[in-house]
């Protein structure tokens, strides 16, 4: 009995090898295994294929047992093809093995799906016609053991999946880190923060008057928004100081001095977030890692010098520099790590960081102007060594018609936000020659060298000892410029263990030394060849007058040479871990390389005040402008700015960059009042009501005349609470 055929009754041997797969051997099969062929081909509809057809003809062509058999006749179609497609590939039977067997006549095809004619078995199974014309249950009698679909997701399966998607993505962690830092940072700022603001009442007060007014204007009366409601009735006073223009959006919600403080504390928090995500951006898009990246980030937003800065908005407000960079350079498919990728240019990126920069120029001139400078610089450049390859290779470096007129459109609209913006104030500057700074004045706010190692008394790490050469300064709030002593050594590391190529190193460096020396005005050989051209010379870099926060650009590049240390130190950790068996030390590695994060971090903490606001006298809130509130001076007047936006009335009261002479006038004609001629000078001027605080008059004049009589001089006078006199002229 041949071994694999049991039940044949056929005793004679069976040739191993070809032989052993013949159609003559297939044919002498039992009827059961054929009946079981003929029911599976019949039930799938398909074509009848002999056992030894599908295992291929070629194997039988030196068979004695397939020498006169109809095999041999398709022998040359099927000897290179081990399937059935060899034997049956022009045909719906089979033409080969199966065509003069016994067992099967002609298998033809199910129409119309009836079951397979003539499959009838002639063995001993005893099985009739029915069961030749078996069911098509071929293909499903597997359907149990198969995998059950996957059910169609729901449309709150489909959004739930992709919230969480955005939940995880490295800038939604990126953005949530940085506001999460930036409160913590900030604290207290937002514990109070409708009574309190950081650093000092003064400058805040101006700045949060400044949001309040330009969100009421644009409401109102649009037209109206460079003529402010202070320094009544000076013309273009809005103008007088950097504006914050920008975030008018925000001085649309809400009213009155404590809304208005709010609204100063919450854009304080913001301010350090959005710088923090901005160079972490920027580094990303340069190349560096996250961690490194992050310490960029932090670097840029926290460094020491910035404390002594925080009660001006306007400075810490830079987080559209480093982002509008990143945007441009994204972009351009640009990168310092990886160099200039065509395949990665965007339109839409060079659009967007166009906008970003054009609004971070509305926020004011301080910190806009030298971003406009650099940015011009930066496409200068670019624009010289891209037709310079162009000449010495012949070959036109990609750059696309698409990205070339989003350049242009952004430019322009980058451009025409400046020209606007610069309008007013240099009709300031025509109405008020005065205002305009000198390099005498310069000259007072320029910083030593020492100032690079000197914390501000508001660094929680440094700030008690380096009090002493704080002392040695001498105007130490913008003398101080401290980036870190961590970042120091981060980015002196950096010169030599970075990701970034050598040439880009010392570019860096060449970079940090280069605005060091403008950040020293005119300590750095008199500023000959540096500050001095640049005030003699450029539009508008005249009305700078604080050389020392230049240091915002130094802080970036030391931030972006110490990302490339940290990078390169990352990326060495990973492959170590990598190599390592076992490797349990990697994850204390890793760890490790969070160090140089937390340091930068910890040297960032603070001890700034938040004093108090003095709370708006009842008078404040009724009183009809054109008013003057008395005592007047540069830093009572800008708490006086703060209550005015109650309404919003006129007021002859201001205090910014420059003090006009008219205000200098009423201050010095009012010293008396009331009397006739001071009385007499006001009504002049259009001022209707009066407003003398008690609680500021001692050691004035008023301490005295407070009380007098005023009859005699044609005007009313009310008590309003116990913290004012009203004086209605």
């Amino acid at each position: 009995m041949t071994s694999g055929q049991p039940g044949t009754g056929n005793a004679r041997p069976t040739p191993t090898g070809a032989a052993a797969e013949s159609p003559t051997t297939a044919a002498a099969g039992t009827p059961t295994q054929q009946n079981a062929m003929t029911k599976q081909v019949a039930a799938e509809g398909g074509t009848a294929v002999s056992a030894s057809t599908a295992k291929g003809t070629g194997a039988a062509k030196d068979s004695d047992a397939s020498k006169g058999t109809g095999a041999a006749k398709d022998s040359a179609a099927a000897k290179d093809s081990g399937t059935v497609d060899g034997a049956a590939k022009d045909s719906g039977t089979v033409d080969g093995a199966a065509k003069d067997s016994a067992a099967i006549k002609a298998s033809k095809p199910a129409k119309d799906g009836e079951p397979a004619k003539g499959a009838k078995a002639d063995g001993t199974d005893g099985k009739d016609k029915g069961d030749s014309e078996a069911k098509p249950v071929g293909p499903e009698r597997w359907e149990a053991f198969a995998s059950a679909p996957e059910p169609k997701p729901s449309i709150f399966n489909r959004v739930g999946r992709a919230v969480g998607r955005f939940l995880i993505h490295e800038w939604t962690l990126a953005a949530l880190g940085a506001l999460a830092l930036a409160v913590l940072m900030t604290w207290p700022t937002l514990r109070y923060p409708r009574y309190t603001l950081p650093q000092d009442y003064w400058d805040p007060s101006l700045q949060a008057w400044q949001m309040a007014w330009s969100g009421h204007i644009l409401l109102a009366e649009p037209a109206r928004l460079w003529q402010s409601n202070t320094f009544f009735p000076e013309l273009w006073s809005f103008a007088f100081s950097d504006t914050l223009l920008g975030y008018a959006p925000a001085g649309m919600l809400g009213s009155g001095p404590e809304d208005a403080v709010l609204r100063y504390n919450i854009m304080f928090v913001l301010a350090h977030a959005l710088a923090t995500l901005g160079a972490y951006a920027l580094a990303r898009q340069l190349g560096a890692g996250r961690i490194g990246a992050a310490v960029a980030g932090v670097s840029y937003t926290y460094a020491p010098w910035l404390l002594a800065q925080a009660g001006h908005l306007h400075v810490l407000s830079n987080g559209g520099i480093p982002l509008a960079l990143a945007m441009l350079a994204r972009g351009h498919g640009w990168s310092l790590r990886h160099g200039y990728r065509p395949e990665r240019r965007h339109d839409g990126w060079v659009y967007a960081g166009w906008l970003v920069a054009a609004w971070q120029l509305s926020l004011g001139f301080g910190i806009g102007l030298p971003f406009a400078y650099f940015l011009a610089g930066a496409v200068l450049v670019t624009a010289v060594l891209f037709f310079a390859r162009r000449l010495r290779t012949g070959q036109a470096v990609p750059f696309g018609r698409r990205l070339f007129a989003a350049d242009v459109l952004g430019g322009v609209l980058f451009a025409g936000v400046g020209l606007l913006m610069a309008f007013p104030f240099f009709k300031v500057t025509e109405l008020h020659p005065y205002a305009e700074r000198t390099i005498a004045d310069i000259s007072l706010f320029s910083p030593p060298a020492s100032g690079f190692v000197t914390a501000p008394g508001e660094s929680r790490i440094w700030g008690g000892l380096h009090e002493g050469a704080r002392a040695a300064l001498p105007w130490h709030p913008e003398m101080t410029l401290l980036p870190g002593f961590v970042l120091y050594a981060l980015a002196a590391g950096g010169l030599f263990f970075s990701v970034w190529r050598l040439r880009h190193r010392l570019l860096l460096l060449a970079g940090v030394l280069l605005t060091m020396a403008f950040a020293m005005g005119t300590r750095f050989f008199d500023g000959t060849f540096t500050y001095v051209p640049l005030f003699e010379h450029l539009p508008g870099w005249s009305g700078l007058r604080t050389p020392g926060r230049l240091m915002l650009w130094t802080t970036l590049l030391l931030g972006l040479l110490a990302a490339g240390a940290v990078t390169a130190l990352t990326d060495r950790v990973r492959e170590l871990t990598a190599q390592r068996i076992p490797s349990w030390p990697g994850p204390w590695l890793r760890m490790a390389t969070l160090l140089p994060l937390l340091l930068v971090t910890v040297e960032g903490l603070n001890t700034t005040p938040h004093p108090v606001v003095p709370t708006q006298p009842a008078a404040m809130r009724s009183a009809e402008g054109p008013l003057l509130v008395l005592p007047s001076s540069q830093s009572l007047d800008q708490h006086v700015m703060l209550w005015s936006t109650s309404g919003f009335p006129d007021v002859v009261n201001g205090g910014s960059g420059f003090t006009p002479r008219q205000l200098d006038d009423v201050r010095r004609v009012s010293q008396s009042f009331p009397d006739q001629t001071s009385v007499d000078y006001l009504r002049t001027l259009g001022v209707r009501t009066v407003v003398l605080l008690r609680g500021q008059v001692a050691g004035t004049p008023w301490e005295i005349n407070i009380d007098a009589p005023v009859e005699s001089l044609g005007i009313s006078r009310q008590e309003v609470g116990d913290d004012a006199v009203v004086y209605r002229l």
